[in-house]
């Protein structure tokens, strides 16, 4: 796919593919039918976010380093698989990616399209819980999705996400991440990512569906308030060293896209068994701690509605669709 130079992100791009090689002002210019002038002040932008850009003498621009950031250019840059992202729409702080995700799907955004952010000022997790979600720490994305599917089998893409960035944490960091159902995921007995899934749906079709993620990348153990200090951790602290924020969303959306293909083609037994195979609730004795009753018993799979089901100390099996999961004592 030819890229062709028309803002500061397209820049950015042109000059990661150069590979260190100059890239000509003027040929930019004509390009993006600016002015060298132009050109020049994209530059700037880029070296105030961050990024270091030399100018070589009768020769061009050449992109020497790139900072932590999520910038749409750096995160391309990495995807192993282009197919499935359409647009990365990129904030420095917004108060949730979720509204902002659902305002572009109901504006005509294509399946594909992210939002993601350096920082979220209220960020939530499932039944409206607060995610911290620091400054260049993590990644705050949301991804709109558009499956020709009932309104009935959207939960399944909350599994489907959480087989994706369980995955993308292995492969681009070595971290041994588990899937605690329904929605975190967990390195030992710590949560390293919340999803968060939304619908936008007619009574019989699924319009858009909306999978809001908060991975916790680069925090340190003193970044996490005080009250998520025992039950917080993140990929670094697990890896033992900083890891490439781009890189790793480059990871979970080609995983996305990837999972999403194989449940569109051959439907949810395959991601069911890659769940139940990475689970950290499969196979243990917990509590499903509901609004009214505890459910006692040993985890032994997912139905393929995403239900959760135990087989309790009677022989019996109860199906769980919506609880806090915790350990047995």
């Amino acid at each position: 796919m030819e890229l062709k130079v028309k803002d500061k992100e397209s820049l950015l791009r042109r000059l990661m593919v150069a590979g260190g090689e100059p890239v000509s002002g003027q040929m930019l210019a004509d390009e993006a039918g600016v002015s060298r002038t132009a050109v020049w002040k994209w530059v700037r932008e880029l070296e105030e976010d961050g990024y270091t850009v030399r100018s070589v003498r009768k020769k061009g621009y050449v992109l020497e380093a790139s900072p932590d950031r999520l910038s749409p250019a750096l995160i391309r840059q990495h995807l192993k698989d282009d197919r499935f992202v359409k647009d990365i729409i990129h904030y420095e702080s917004v108060g949730s990616t979720m509204p902002l995700a659902h305002r572009e799907a109901q504006n005509g955004a294509p399946d594909g399209t992210v939002i993601v952010a350096e920082e979220q000022t209220e960020g939530r997790g499932r039944l409206a819980r607060p995610w911290s979600s620091a400054a260049g720490k993590g990644i705050w994305m949301s991804v709109i999705l558009k499956p020709d599917i009932p309104p009935h089998r959207a939960p399944q893409f909350t599994l489907i996400a959480a087989v994706a960035i369980c995955l993308a944490i292995r492969e681009t960091a070595e971290v041994e991440a588990r899937i605690k159902w329904p929605n975190d995921l967990l390195v030992g007995r710590r949560k390293v990512t919340g999803i968060l899934t939304e619908l936008q749906a007619d009574p019989d079709r699924v319009q858009a569906i909306i999978i809001g993620t908060g991975i916790n990348v680069n925090q340190e153990l003193d970044d996490f308030p005080a009250e998520l200090a025992d039950i917080a951790t993140s990929v670094r602290i697990e890896a033992g060293q900083q890891v490439d924020r781009a890189a790793l969303a480059a990871a979970v959306l080609t995983n996305l896209g990837k999972y999403s293909r194989l449940y569109i083609e051959e439907g949810f037994t395959p991601i069911k068994e890659l769940w139940e195979k990475n689970s950290d609730t499969i196979g243990r004795k917990v509590n499903a701690v509901m609004m009214r009753e505890k459910v006692t018993g040993t985890a032994i799979g997912i139905t393929e509605d995403g239900v959760l089901e135990i087989r309790t100390e009677d022989g019996g099996i109860r199906g769980i669709y919506s609880a806090d999961i915790e350990p047995a004592e």
